[in-house]
């Protein structure tokens, strides 16, 4: 989730390893080839591998992760979309397969994309305003 733009990415895979969180921050890099990106990251054990390293070193210096402490989900904005997308999309909701909450995943990342403002005003960010 970008903090200013409002806007999300979003992959979907059969599981979260070292591997997949490599593919998403390069990823990442890919769609904004010329910023600097900074992620929020929590202590889990799929951060801290040599796959992970290779990506921020790849990237000289254009990817900075910022380490929180543990156990402090207040301190990263994700946390407040993930509590808005439970309530949202799978809170009191039984799906019929893994298919079909795939695809109500889906759509709530779509739809929030399409009005990134939206985002905005979850997680409290107000982006700076350009002259």
């Amino acid at each position: 989730m970008n903090y200013h733009t409002g806007e999300t990415v979003v992959l979907t895979r059969t599981r979260k390893r070292r591997q997949e969180v490599a593919e998403l921050l390069q990823q990442l890099l890919e769609k904004h080839p010329h910023e600097r990106i900074y992620v929020a990251w929590d202590n889990a054990s799929t951060h801290q591998d040599e796959e992970i390293e290779a990506v921020v070193r790849g990237a000289a210096g254009r990817l900075v992760l910022l380490y929180l402490p543990t156990y402090s989900p207040w301190l990263n904005p994700i946390e407040m979309l993930w509590r808005h997308f439970r309530r949202e999309v799978t809170h009191c909701e039984l799906f019929e397969n893994v298919e079909a909450l795939l695809v109500a995943s889906h759509a709530f990342f779509d739809r929030y994309n399409l009005r990134p403002g939206g985002v905005r005003s979850i997680i409290g960010s107000h982006p700076a305003q350009l002259p």
